[in-house]
């Protein structure tokens, strides 16, 4: 059996996990994801600090209204979705092609996901990256500026604290996300979460398909996100569970290594 890949990057690690769904293991593991994100060069001083809210909400909050809020936010609302591809193909047969071209790319580098989760999922994206030389995975990061931008943006006018997860990874990607880009995703519409009606009609609209097309060729593994540089696709994302299970967590904490 192949062993796990060596973490490289302790900070990707720890976004990973923030943005993972909160559980009791997540909490107890808060104190060294705050210690790592507190300690991170890379990051402005500001920016470290606009993490505390959330380290400090996830490791203290009640743990079921912890869980209602990501999945108000990050399962039904599709515009905030954390399967990126969607964001760029939304259910076309594209993202069939570039979901197994990225799965791909885990497995050739020897990360097979322990998760329930599709390729695309940030968290289980950041964790690859948190393997990968920084000067790989800022490449992958600066691809997808634009998405990173949007969700900042939309997360912010919610008042929401995982707003400051989304700086970071901007922060980290030392790339200026292209206006146009954000624009586009920007104007998309919004669906209010509590709205289960209209909900209800969106997911009626998007035919679910994640099958590759058999007349599209493969994006190549070394594009793993470039080909969400193109803007002017709208995102549609796939309606998931709230019924998470264990192997859905996030995985071993940072302080390992």
């Amino acid at each position: 059996m192949t062993p796990p890949r060596p973490i490289q990057d302790r900070t990707l690690k720890a976004l990973s996990l923030l943005l993972s769904y909160p559980t009791p293991a997540l909490q107890r593991a808060m104190p060294d994801i705050g210690g790592v994100l507190a300690a991170e060069p890379r990051l402005t001083a500001a920016t470290r600090r606009s993490l505390r809210p959330l380290v400090q909400d996830l490791g203290q909050g009640d743990i079921y209204d912890l869980q209602e809020r990501f999945v108000m936010l990050f399962d039904r609302s599709r515009s905030l979705s954390l399967n990126l591809f969607e964001h760029v193909h939304g259910e076309s047969r594209d993202r069939g092609g570039a979901m197994v071209a990225l799965l791909e790319t885990y497995r050739a580098g020897g990360f097979e996901p322990a998760t329930t989760e599709l390729p695309d999922h940030l968290p289980v994206l950041l964790e690859f990256l948190s393997t990968c030389p920084f000067v790989e995975s800022q490449e992958t990061l600066a691809d997808a500026a634009h998405i990173f931008e949007a969700l900042k943006a939309r997360l912010s006018r919610r008042d929401s604290a995982y707003a400051a997860v989304f700086a970071s990874l901007l922060q980290l990607a030392g790339a200026r996300a292209d206006r146009a880009a954000v624009q586009d995703l920007l104007d998309q519409p919004e669906v209010d979460p509590d709205d289960l009606d209209a909900l209800d009609r969106v997911w009626e609209d998007s035919e679910v398909r994640f099958g590759p097309d058999p007349n599209a060729g493969c994006p190549a593994s070394r594009d793993m996100l470039a080909r969400m540089e193109a803007p002017g696709n709208a995102p549609q994302t796939a309606n998931r569970t709230a019924n998470r299970t264990a192997s859905q967590t996030a995985g071993p904490g940072v302080a390992a290594e």
